[in-house]
């Protein structure tokens, strides 16, 4: 699925793509997708505005219209967004395609369908009504209220990194990086964790995601120190040749390195 610096990417793509540009026609190829709204007004309310800013809450992705309405995209498993000419060459999966009076096309694309597409009124009423936690690379956050949420928290910190409710853009890959490189066992409490824990968490958090985020979320590019390069198949620690082990955390399985990453109870 679609983490923060997927999302980030997404919105960075947008901004350097699709501002500004009238919206001629929308076509929509996933119905279910649609929340709150009929396709038919989905359309009219987008038909003739534009793209004026992007924000970005997690893995959410907010786009203001020139009406002061939003668009909504939520990428679901599979979810990506494309910038085209050509209609006739239009992206496998696609399931909302805006066609922009430049002759430019902007899709969204879904291969299981399991996105949201919304039209609001203000991100900050639907981040409430979600009960979405902080951003978090919100400025906010730091290590003092970092350690504050932590110790309150209970269960494992992997769950704690992946709840959205407390923490919002971190899933299954981010996760296990992140605690890769704090040098954490999936399964360690996040109340358990001392001063030094929670600083080396709090800084894995803030960097790994940056990375990522100027890696463009491609794989293919993060640091060869990092997991995400190895983990595959019978993938071996880049710091000590272990070979990774996994266990199951909140219904998701977490990897991780049996020498480097330290258990808190």
């Amino acid at each position: 699925m679609p983490e923060l610096p997927d999302v980030e990417t997404f919105r960075r793509y947008v901004d350097a793509t699709s501002l500004h540009q009238r919206i001629e026609s929308v076509d929509i190829d996933a119905p279910r997708m649609l929340r709150g709204i009929s396709g038919a007004k989905f359309r009219a309310g987008l038909e003739g505005k534009s793209f004026e800013s992007t924000l970005r809450h997690g893995k959410y992705l907010f786009i203001m219209l020139s009406s002061e309405l939003w668009l909504l995209l939520h990428f679901g498993l599979t979810g990506q967004l494309k910038y085209f000419k050509d209609k006739a060459k239009a992206p496998s999966h696609t399931r909302m395609l805006l066609r922009f009076k430049n002759g430019c096309h902007f899709a969204c694309l879904s291969q299981r369908r399991l996105g949201q597409i919304r039209l609001l009124d203000e991100p900050r009423h639907f981040i409430g009504q979600q009960h979405l936690g902080p951003d978090a690379l919100a400025p906010g956050i730091q290590l003092p209220r970092f350690k504050e949420m932590f110790r309150a928290r209970r269960g494992s910190v992997k769950s704690a990194l992946m709840d959205q409710h407390f923490l919002a853009g971190i899933g299954n890959i981010y996760s296990d990086e992140i605690l890769f490189g704090a040098r954490l066992h999936p399964r360690s409490k996040a109340n358990g964790l001392d001063g030094r824990g929670l600083t080396a968490l709090h800084r894995a958090v803030r960097h790994v995601l940056r990375v990522a985020i100027e890696r463009q979320a491609d794989p293919a590019r993060m640091p060869q120190s990092w997991m995400l390069p190895h983990r595959d198949g019978d993938g071996e620690c880049p710091r000590c040749g272990k070979e990774f082990a996994t266990t199951t955390v909140a219904g998701r399985t977490a990897f991780f390195c049996p020498r480097c990453q330290v258990y808190t109870p």
